[in-house]
Parts: C-alpha cells; structure tokens; sequence
C-alpha cells in the first residue's frame, strides 16, 4: 500500500531570504497589493498572509517589504526537492509550497519495525519518519509542517492546515472530514459556491452523491474527492527515476574533510560494482550526490565510453572530480549511483603461455585510458558526414561512437586530411581564365606550379543554400618546392575579369 508524506514550507518566501525581524513578502493581485507570506515576528504584531499592504505598514510602520519572486521561489523548492532525495527516491514537487515525498517501505529506516508491519499499523515507524522529516528541515532553518497518509491530496490537506499527523492506512476519508475545503486547493469560483449550497466542510461534499455533484460542478470535483479517499488516487510525478543500482552511507557526524569523502566511496563504489555483476550490467555514467547538513546537494559525475564495473577505475575518474565538492558545515549522507547501464559480459583474459593480451583486454585498456583523458581534456574524433561541401563533409564526435561512411562520400576526388580552419586568399596567373592557375601569390610570395589536376566542380547544396551561392572548381597542384594544395575557384571565369582563388587544404 503506497504512503505518501506531504511538506508544507508555509514560509518558503521569507526563508530562502534567510530574513530575520519583521519583514513580509508582497505581490500585486490585480490592482491590489497584498501580503503573502510573514515572518514570525510580524505575524505576532499582528501580520497575516493576504493582509493588505497599506493595513500592514499601518499597524507595523518598521516592517521590511520584499517583493515576491515566484521563479526563485520555485527554483528553490526544487533545490530542497533534491535534497529530499536522502530520504526517499522519490521525491515530486507539490508547488507552489510543498513537496510529496513517496515514503512506502521507507518507514523502518528511521525507528520503526518491519515494512509491512509499519504500512499496516501506520503509526510507530511513520511517525518516527515524520518527525525526522522536521527535524532535518528545521536543522537547515526551514519550517515544515508534515502528514503521511495513503493519498497525496489527503497528506497535502493535512500539512496545509498544520496537522502533523500520520493517517492509518484506509482512514483518509475520516481524517480529512473536518478540513475546510480550501484544504483540497479547490477553485475559489466552486468553494464560493459550495459555501452558497451550506457545504463548508470536506466531510459535507464527501456525504454528498458523485452525480449531482459532477452535473453542477463538473467532474473535477468528484475526481479530487476520490483522490483524496483513495477510491482512485492520481500516480505521483517524481523528479526523476529512481536509479536501479545505488549504493549509500548515512553519517552521525558530518564529514568534511577530502579524507572522509575518499574513505567512503572506496566503500560505496565496490558495493555498486558487485550490485551491477549479480545483475550482469555495467554503467556508462556514474553519479556522486553529497547531502550538505544545510540542504544543499552537490553532485559529481563521471562518464566512461563502455560499460564499466572496474571500482578501480571508476575511483581513479572520481579522483579530480572530487576537489569540486565544498562540504561547509559538512556532508550527511553520500549516495553513489549507477547511470545509463547497459549488459556487460565478463572479458576473456589471455589463456596462460600467451604472450600478448586477449583483443576484450585491449579493448578495455585502451576505453580506459581514452576516459582518463577525457576527465582532462576535450577528446574527439573527426567522421564523415552526409554532405559534398568540403567544410561540412566531417564533423566531430565521441571517441566511442559508431561511424558509418556515407555512400559517395568523399566525392570524386582525394582531399586533404584536414582543411584550413579559414580558407587564404590567394592571387593567381592562369594561361587561360578556365584554366590551372600556373602562378600562385600569397601576399609578397609567389609559388611556380609545376603540376595540376582537375577541375572536380562541387555545386552548393541547394536545399540548405542560397540561391545565388556559385559552384567551387577545385584543382590539386604541386609546387616547384614539392608541396601539394587544394585550391578552388568559385564561380564560372570571366575573360577580362579578376580571378579570386582560395588555399582550402593541404595534402601531407
């Protein structure tokens, strides 16, 4: 039966300000502008969310007003989201104050007995875990108010009210009986009109029959009624996926020192590798996340260009990632993922009184020493590409990844192994305007060409060009020195019109 802890922050504005003294947070509605959140010394001079600004500069003339910003707001939520990772999973946002954290089977990690025995009873082991949901939160200066229930819209119903409470599992129904309806965050146009109709309480809409209801209403709202019962609960959308190998550790005292961090995943990491070899897997992508004691996650990460489960090497590309880690106050928990996995099956080693290494051997030596490169710098490979236009003809990609040859590529002709990054601009002396060019100037120098070959024509792309883009006629010469070029030509030669010829590439 799946538990669900809801977490209301009902002072997210003024928190992430890390304000202190009297101070609001304000935003326009309309033309009115009125008060969303306050800290707590304001609300005990009287200041209350939804108050009217000019009301509360009457009654606390020192207040210090900020104004509201929902995309910080927001972005900071999912910070905290993050950092609910330590707990469950799966964490979902609830905005634009709260987060649902899917906590079925997590209960007996944090005092309670058995799995089942904590989903059937829903009391000793929840309650231990709601308890430390507001313990962590409150170390991190962060006010919380949290339920557990069977439901989303129930757990969510309940925090918003500031019930710290853990429903048993089937009771929603009764325990959200007595909340006001504003609780389900129904539309203020259908509670107006439920109060119209004597219907103030959730208990009064649930004794009430689904088909009048959805004729007056629409269907909405007996949808939210029987999410909140249980009789059809909405599916939670996660931040992401839980990983399918994970290893972790939990520290009763910080840990902040390079030292500690090392210590650790020399722990983790053969544990993640043996998780993957029962399962016959390797991982391409490895990620660290550090839980800071004041709610920041930090994250590192590694790639490797095949599937790997060597913790040898995989703590060997952690190595220099791990300077990036800034502990603070310290971290609490360190949790090590396994990423993009794909099957792996175990290397065949060279047989005994052979003198060389199995070719599974060297293929793996040699992905390792490209990862170790790449942790340093920008490794690459040039491949061709479906186009005849020199400059596009190739492209870069990973050292790992497959290269297929398209049919016709290069084009007619050789050319060089690389091009110039910017073509030079060269003037030249032909015997005829269509023809080799017998002279080559660059600048004050001047080359004899004794050999040509050519023209290869390349017309433009006429699907990704301009109309008025003119074909390419491209020679290979050699010169008196014995130096092979590229060179081209665009467009059709005029008698008694200047020729611009272009140095592309150079052939070894």
């Amino acid at each position: 039966m799946r538990r669900i802890a809801a977490l209301h922050l009902p002072l997210l504005p003024i928190e992430r300000r890390r304000l202190s003294g009297a101070a609001a947070v304000w935003t326009t509605q309309g033309s009115r502008r009125r008060l969303i959140a306050v800290s707590p010394e304001a609300a005990a001079a009287g200041l209350r969310a939804g108050q009217a600004l000019a009301d509360a500069q009457a009654i606390l003339p020192e207040l210090v007003l900020h104004p509201h910003a929902p995309e910080a707001d927001a972005a900071w939520l999912r910070r905290l989201a993050y950092w609910a990772l330590c707990i469950t999973p799966l964490p979902a946002l609830d905005p634009p104050d709260g987060l649902l954290l899917d906590v079925t089977g997590v209960a007996h990690l944090h005092g309670g007995g058995a799995p089942h025995e904590a989903s059937l009873r829903g009391d000793p082991g929840e309650e231990a875990l709601r308890r430390t949901l507001v313990t962590r939160f409150a170390r991190a200066g962060i006010t919380v108010h949290a339920a557990i229930a069977g439901t989303a819209e129930a757990a969510s119903g309940l925090a918003r009210m500031g019930i710290g409470i853990v429903v048993p599992p089937g009771e929603e129904a009764s325990a959200i009986a007595p909340l006001p309806l504003h609780a389900l965050r129904l539309p203020p146009s259908t509670i107006s009109a439920l109060h119209r109709l004597g219907l103030r309480r959730i208990g009064d809409l649930l004794r009430q029959p689904r088909g009048p209801l959805a004729r007056r209403f629409g269907a909405a709202l007996p949808a939210v009624l029987d999410a909140a019962t249980g009789t059809r609960p909405r599916p939670l959308r996660p931040l992401r996926p839980p990983p399918d190998f994970l290893a972790a550790r939990d520290f009763l005292e910080p840990v902040v020192t390079r030292e500690a961090v090392d210590a650790t995943l020399a722990l983790l990491l053969p544990a993640l590798c043996r998780q993957l070899a029962e399962a016959g897997q390797g991982a391409r992508r490895f990620v660290l996340r550090a839980f800071r004691v004041d709610g920041a996650v930090q994250t590192v990460a590694i790639g490797t260009g095949l599937p790997s489960r060597d913790p040898r090497h995989v703590a060997r590309l952690f190595r220099e990632r791990l300077e990036r880690l800034e502990p603070g106050f310290g971290f609490e928990r360190l949790v090590l993922e396994a990423r993009a996995t794909a099957p792996l099956a175990a290397a065949q080693v060279s047989l005994p009184g052979e003198g060389h290494a199995s070719p599974d051997m060297r293929r793996q030596a040699l992905a390792e020493l490209l990862d170790r490169l790449v942790q340093r710098v920008e490794v690459w490979r040039p491949a061709p590409r479906a186009s005849h236009w020199p400059e596009r003809a190739t492209w870069r990609v990973g050292p790992f990844e497959s290269v297929q040859i398209p049919p016709g590529w290069p084009g007619s002709g050789p050319r060089p192994v690389r091009l110039l990054r910017r073509p030079l601009q060269l003037s030249a002396v032909a015997l005829l305007p269509d023809a080799p060019p017998s002279l080559l100037r660059l600048g004050r120098t001047s080359w004899r060409v004794t050999r040509a070959e050519g023209p290869e024509r390349i017309a433009p792309e006429w699907w990704r060009e301009r109309p008025d883009r003119p074909f390419r006629d491209y020679y290979r010469v050699e010169l008196a020195s014995g130096a092979r070029l590229w060179v081209c030509r665009p467009g059709v030669a005029v008698p008694g019109e200047p020729v611009t010829w272009w140095l592309h590439g150079r052939f070894a």
